[in-house]
């Protein structure tokens, strides 16, 4: 039926080319995103599952951190303990020295006072064996906690230890001298056990840093595998958009033209009422 009334060509040709438009306007979304799930509107059931997955994602990079920083502390603890395990040697070296007694007083002085320093500087050490506040070898804190599930329900511990003067790893006293062959003499075992409790210590420590390490190492994995995850839910894959969108153009034009035809279409009316 012809008709200047109700064109119904081109009602159903501009339908077309509106969803066209809109497949269009979708995919080139998808091209300048490179996302086929950018939106909740795009699919909605996928798009909370990405979210979720983000969200641990998001909780396990959290848990790095916790555990990057408790490497850190452990490693400070580890070069300050270290530090005093060389310290002990020479403390060692400086005990069987003066334990010689043929020494005159002048050489056991010079000995006594490198004893003494050395000493001393082992309470530098521990006093400076901060990270981010936290001293793990001077008694101040009898433990550190780090992050090992993204929910924070699940954590690794790895306990303080107290390497200062006169306690029961490092047994030398604040005020032990080897002023005397008798002190330089006795002075030898109470070294001895220091450095082998210094030494197990240490061996404490580097096991809980392997435990913190294995942790970060496994979190690392997972996030990976996470952001995959994540990727092949609502990733778009460009080969197939941009052969969508090829396709698109050219329905785009089509549709265009077929609009142009069905518009023009009531013109042939006036040809019916053109004279002879």
């Amino acid at each position: 039926m012809l008709s200047v009334n109700t064109n119904s060509g081109a009602m159903i040709a501009l339908q077309y080319l509106n969803k066209t438009e809109g497949e269009l306007q979708s995919t080139q979304t998808h091209i300048n995103t490179g996302l086929k799930v950018a939106t909740a509107k795009d699919d909605g059931a996928t798009f909370a599952i990405a979210q979720n997955m983000r969200g641990n994602v998001r909780g396990y990079q959290a848990v790095s951190d916790s555990l990057n920083r408790g490497v850190s502390t452990i490693d400070v603890a580890i070069s300050a303990g270290s530090s005093i395990s060389d310290l002990l040697n020479d403390l060692k070296a400086k005990a069987l020295a003066a334990a010689d007694a043929s020494l005159d007083t002048a050489s056991r002085n010079a000995l006594n006072a490198d004893f003494t320093a050395l000493r001393d500087q082992i309470t530098a050490i521990v006093q400076n064996a901060n990270f981010n506040g936290t001293n793990l070898v001077d008694g101040s804190v009898t433990s550190i906690t780090a992050l090992a599930s993204a929910d924070g329900t699940k954590r690794i511990t790895v306990m303080g230890v107290n390497m200062s003067l006169s306690q029961s790893i490092v047994t030398v006293s604040t005020t032990s001298t080897i002023s005397t062959q008798a002190k330089a003499s006795a002075m030898i075992s109470t070294v001895n056990a220091s450095i082998q409790n210094v030494n197990a210590t240490l061996a404490k420590l580097a096991s809980g840093e392997k435990k913190y390490t294995i942790q970060n190492d496994f979190v690392s994995k997972l996030v990976d595998t996470l952001n995959m995850g994540i990727g092949n839910l609502v990733d778009a894959d460009m080969a197939v958009e941009s052969a969508r969108l090829q396709s698109l153009q050219v329905k785009q034009q089509l549709g265009v033209q077929a609009l142009s035809i069905a518009n023009a279409q009531p013109q042939i009316i006036l040809s019916l009422f053109r004279g002879g």
